[in-house]
């Protein structure tokens, strides 16, 4: 066990290097520039020239990665150029909000996906089914720009039953969070059923029945543990997509995490911040994926070999 965490750890670190090496030359490669467009262009030369020394930009573009690499190293991810303050605490205000809001997703979809699979596996063929496969696939031809807008309208506008936006309370993490697991929870319905039937015909379910257990421990105590090794590694790679998907719906409910800031970041071409940002999710991505590699070997200890 000891030697797989190893190899595991081992493949994380060039994931995570790829993905800064890559943030830090496109932000840097994409014309424009930033302490221009941060003191206007009114802005004497002389003062362009000392806010850029100020924020290392007047150096070569190697200098500048090597620099940016010592301070990560160091716990030192820089001073946003439009706030002024420095990246890892504007970072750690917003990380927890989109944290809380990833998991809030995941929950729903989890909640939703393995009741419907589960009904739609062992009712296979029948209406029940056949409306969980078609509600399934609506929530999949259903994106996030277009479910939370309408949500809003019907349930925050029309009935006035939770707030339109921000996080004033636990009531404003409903709308976005079912938004964000919507299409989840659809992908993981038809894993769950496709994984559900394939465990339903094998030898073990049948001799399971013929012992005398009833159906709801057949299904749920044997069948499902099983069915559920594909589908927690589909969640681990699912939970980059939430991160992603936060940032268009941090946008639309004004949700104050780390994917709204993202994209002030990215308009306001504040070269630290983006790259702190970016930073913290593919971070967070690389380690979400770690521990699914970890359940995943203890639902089946064959994979650690």
């Amino acid at each position: 066990m000891i030697r797989y965490l190893f190899v595991r750890l081992s493949y994380m670190l060039p994931v995570v290097w790829l993905v800064v090496s890559v943030v830090f030359l496109l932000i840097h490669l994409v014309p424009g520039d930033p302490i221009q467009a941060m003191l206007g262009e009114g802005a004497a030369g002389a003062d362009i020239q000392a806010a850029r020394h100020a924020y290392g930009l007047d150096v070569p573009l190697p200098t500048q990665y090597v620099r940016y690499w010592m301070g990560v190293l160091h716990g030192d991810l820089g001073q946003s150029l439009r706030l002024n303050k420095p990246v890892k605490d504007l970072v750690a205000q917003a990380y927890p909000a989109t944290l809380s809001l990833t998991l809030s997703a995941l929950f729903v979809a989890i909640v939703l996906s393995i009741p419907a699979g589960v009904r739609s596996a062992t009712r296979r063929n029948r209406w029940d089914d056949r409306a969980l496969s078609f509600f399934s696939l609506l929530g999949l031809s259903f994106p996030n720009f277009a479910l939370g807008p309408v949500l809003i309208l019907i349930f925050a506008i029309q009935f006035d039953w939770l707030p339109v936006s921000g996080a004033r309370s636990w009531r404003s993490l409903i709308l976005p969070a079912i938004t964000m697991g919507a299409s989840l929870a659809a992908i993981l319905t038809r894993m769950v059923r496709t994984s559900m039937l394939e465990e339903l015909g094998q030898d073990y379910i049948r001799t399971a029945r013929a012992k005398g257990l009833t159906e709801r421990d057949v299904v749920y105590r044997h069948a499902l543990r099983n069915a559920l090794i594909p589908v927690v590694t589909v969640i681990g790679l699912q939970f980059g997509a939430l991160l992603a998907g936060a940032i268009v719906t941090e946008t639309i409910f004004a949700w104050p995490g780390i994917g709204r800031l993202t994209i002030s970041a990215i308009s306001n071409r504040d070269y630290s911040l983006v790259q702190g940002c970016l930073l913290c999710i593919g971070l967070t991505y690389v380690a979400v994926n770690f521990f699914t590699d970890l359940i995943y070997s203890a639902l089946n200890p064959r994979i650690r070999q």
